[in-house]
């Protein structure tokens, strides 16, 4: 029996060897799903007839299941390409709220405005304070103060009285894209299109940019038409003069160069001094509400110690507005400096030093007092106003930045 199926096995062999070879089915490749043990029991089974049709029946079953796995695929693949198509026709407005917001907080003040032009909807969006205000505090929020934002108010108010501004005069759009043009000019608005529909079906619409708004505001700094007080480092292009003083002046941002013209009030008969080329390092927002014609009230004398960093007002006569000067406190001449014995915080003189000046030098040293310190000085040597006492390292480390790379006399 042993030899008689062996002899058949052998011939069988032989002949599947000569049959032309040909690519196998694709559902050929399940057999590997076959076990070992399957064959060695079809092998080795006493009954051969009943093997034969189990494994009959188990080839029909793992060819239906290829052609249905194939089939599932196919299905699957025509449905990817519809999901595909979807995605591809998918309306940015169509994306959730917070997706949508999440964009355009990722956007630039330029993308904002391009965005703008696409339809009402997203005008709306991205002409929002929400938006923009992290934009102005970002670029602008180091030297504009309320003093800036002061003159913001006023200018649009003017605007109003004169009757410049005037609702449906001019389409809102428009002046939108003409305050785009000025502040990026690398934006290619067409203002024609506010009459159209695009392809969001979004029908563009007159809708008025608010005076108020923070898009405003930036765009009008931005565009260098709108000037803003501030106060400029060590002006005129760093005068021996003016070597570190700090004074009040009008601003003109220039974006073609990244820099601020700078105009300084007439000082006594002397003309407006007008400065080019101001970087923004040079700049700050005034650190106290103060105009500078008036004296400051200084708040902080009993507080201060030999060794504090201070900022003083001083002109050089009375018809001259003050400007903030750098100094330190120091140590009354009784005193060694030992700060194991020194008692000057107890005294009711406070003596400030100027180090940029050389010893001996007049403007090296003065004094105030400490219980009822009033405008102080005279025609020859100045006048020194009112005392601010500097807290923060950022503005130490400014004033130390400019420090001159000469001692003055």
């Amino acid at each position: 029996m042993l030899l008689y199926f062996f002899i058949t096995c052998f011939s069988f062999a032989l002949f599947l060897k000569s049959l032309p070879l040909k690519p196998l089915p694709p559902w050929a490749t399940e057999m590997r799903l076959l076990s070992v043990f399957f064959w060695k029991d079809l092998l080795m089974g006493s009954y051969f007839g009943s093997a034969k049709n189990n494994f009959l029946s188990l080839l029909h079953s793992n060819k239906r299941m290829v052609l249905l796995s194939a089939s599932n695929a196919k299905t699957e693949k025509a449905a990817g390409e519809e999901e595909v198509d979807g995605l591809e026709s998918m309306l940015v407005l169509d994306l959730p709220e917070l997706a949508l917001e999440c964009i355009l907080e990722k956007l630039s003040p330029a993308g904002l405005c391009s965005m703008a032009a696409v339809c009402s909807s997203l005008r709306e969006r991205c002409t929002s304070d929400y938006f923009w205000e992290r934009h102005m505090k970002q670029k602008w929020g180091r030297i504009i103060g309320p003093a800036a934002y002061r003159e913001w108010q006023w200018h649009q108010a003017s605007r109003k009285d004169l009757g410049s501004y005037k609702p449906g005069e001019q389409k809102g759009w428009s002046r939108l894209v003409s305050a785009v043009w000025s502040a990026f000019p690398w934006i290619k608005l067409n203002a024609e299109s506010q009459n159209d529909s695009n392809e969001n079906g979004c029908k563009e619409r007159s809708c008025s940019l608010p005076v108020d708004s923070t898009m405003a505001w930036y765009l009008a700094l931005e565009s260098g038409k709108f000037w803003f007080p501030a106060q400029v480092y060590n002006r005129e292009n760093g005068h021996v003069g003016f070597m570190l003083s700090c004074y009040d002046a009008d601003l003109s941002y220039d974006p073609r160069t990244d820099t601020f013209q700078a105009r300084y009030p007439p000082h006594g008969r002397r003309p407006v001094a007008i400065e080019t080329g101001v970087h923004w390092e040079r700049l700050r927002a005034p650190p106290v509400d103060t105009s500078p014609h008036d004296l400051h009230a200084s708040d902080c004398l009993h507080d201060l110690s030999p060794g504090h960093h201070i900022e003083i007002q001083w002109r050089r006569n009375k018809e001259f507005p003050y400007g903030w000067w750098y100094g330190v406190v120091g140590h009354l001449e009784a005193c060694d400096g030992n700060e194991h014995y020194c008692r000057c915080h107890n005294s009711e003189t406070v003596v400030l030093e100027f180090h940029q000046y050389a010893p001996g030098s007049r403007w090296r040293r003065t004094t105030v007092n400490r219980k009822d310190h009033r405008e102080e000085g005279n025609e020859a040597d100045g006048f020194y106003g009112g005392v601010r006492k500097l807290s923060k390292d950022d503005e130490i480390s400014r004033w130390k930045r400019l420090w001159p790379s000469e001692v003055l006399e």
